[in-house]
């Protein structure tokens, strides 16, 4: 695709704000220098400066940074934080070629994305960052520490990828979770799935959905949803899944773009897993949405060697209600990086930076002041803070809805009542 004269006016724009420069960088790692192999990557750097500062790294691959947080990084600033965000290669405002063409292929791998980073902090002269990643963003975190461990100062992995093999406990969670009913308080929710998968409403295609709004909502709200389902109601489940698709699946320009990405999640992180035949696969889900090759190639890092090397203090984030990458995985990083800390938000889902801003930037604050050892007892204080505000609305949208249908006793929930912008 070529960046035509609307696209042109956006990316100007943006690259107009404050605080956003353009860095020169080759389209791979080892590439030839040169203006032909050569294109520019965009960061932003937020607040006042310090010796320090947080390098944050959303999930994806395919969420930009510039233009998606921009009210994250101005709350962050007001609580005094240093932020820097990379607009990750093949994505928004680092899409392009100098002629506006899209970025190929062989550009957009993990290795040439964590040299950006350090790139990154090259630019903007700093030795050593606090380095926060979020979801897919933890594995590029993770690599940061591998490829260039000079330059992390601490870090905070928020719900941690650790590596292709995820799948199994994914799956493992997510039958635990919804099929099994073995989770605290999930055997009626599993009981409902059961159901549907039997009588054919609900498929593995549908996992992911499911398992999103039991990480935001938790599981008497969507059994309530479920309820509606089996009464027969799907307009309910019809539009939350419109919803869904186009936050998660459709393309929006500076916003989400995992187009040219998505070849990172797939050749390298195995996010379309060969099916195993068991129900509710979360794989089928993630095929389903790729719109080019699902096949799996190799993985860039081996982070389960090389975890037990870092050496710099670390947070591992875990929402107790992620199926995404569930606590099993982050458990496990906790083990392998020597000291690491566990910071267990039991009601909450995936990617604290993403529903729960609120605890994101209190692990921030703590990060900055050096206070990351305190965070592990801190897990139930985090976890009693506010969800975003567009969670709560979901939450509360979906528990008015089922009310009409009769489904729900006329009770609304604290955190519904306290809706103020997060």
């Amino acid at each position: 695709m070529t960046m035509n004269a609307k696209r042109r006016r956006a990316h100007a724009k943006l690259a107009a704000l404050p605080g956003v420069r353009p860095v020169r960088r080759p389209f791979g790692t080892g590439a030839a220098t040169g203006s032909s192999d050569e294109f520019d990557v965009y960061y932003v750097r937020t607040g006042r400066k310090s010796a320090h500062p947080l390098l944050v790294i959303p999930g994806g691959p395919g969420a930009a940074s510039v233009a998606l947080y921009r009210a994250f990084r101005r709350r962050a600033a007001l609580t005094g934080l240093d932020v820097i965000m990379v607009e990750h290669r093949g994505v928004g405002l680092s899409r392009h070629d100098d002629a506006g063409h899209d970025l190929p292929p062989e550009a957009i791998t993990v290795r040439a994305a964590v040299d950006d980073l350090a790139a990154v902090l090259d630019d903007a002269h700093v030795d050593k960052a606090i380095v926060y990643g979020a979801s897919y963003g933890t594995y590029l975190a993770a690599g940061l520490g591998v490829s260039h461990p000079e330059r992390v100062h601490s870090m905070v992995l928020d719900s941690p990828l650790l590596s292709a093999g995820d799948i199994a406990e994914v799956r493992a969670q997510t039958r635990r979770v919804l099929w099994d009913g073995t989770e605290p308080g999930t055997s009626n929710l599993a009981a409902k799935v059961r159901r549907l998968v039997e009588a054919g409403v609900v498929t593995s295609k549908d996992v992911q959905l499911i398992g999103d709004m039991y990480g935001v909502a938790g599981p008497e709200v969507l059994c309530r949803q479920l309820d509606l389902l089996l009464a027969g109601h799907d307009w309910l489940w019809a539009a939350v899944g419109f919803g869904a698709r186009n936050l998660l699946e459709r393309k929006t320009p500076y916003q989400h773009e995992p187009d040219l990405v998505e070849r990172i999640a797939y050749r390298e992180l195995n996010y379309g897993a060969e099916p195993d035949g068991l129900p509710l696969d979360p794989a089928i889900a993630l095929r389903e949405m790729a719109t080019g090759d699902v096949e799996f190639v190799a993985e860039p890092y081996d982070l389960v060697s090389a975890m037990p090397q870092f050496r710099w203090p670390t947070a591992v984030l875990s929402g107790g209600r992620d199926l995404t990458t569930p606590p099993g995985v982050a458990h496990r990083v906790v083990d392998l990086i020597p000291d690491a800390v566990l910071v267990d938000l039991p009601t909450a889902g995936h990617s604290m930076l993403d529903t729960r801003e609120h605890a994101a930037l209190q692990v921030c604050r703590a990060a900055a002041q050096g206070q990351i050892a305190g965070l592990g007892s801190r897990g139930t204080e985090l976890d009693k803070l506010p969800a975003n505000l567009t969670v709560r609305l979901l939450v509360g949208a979906i528990r008015l809805a089922a009310r009409a249908e009769g489904t729900v006793p006329d009770v609304v929930p604290r955190a519904v009542r306290q809706v103020t912008p997060s």
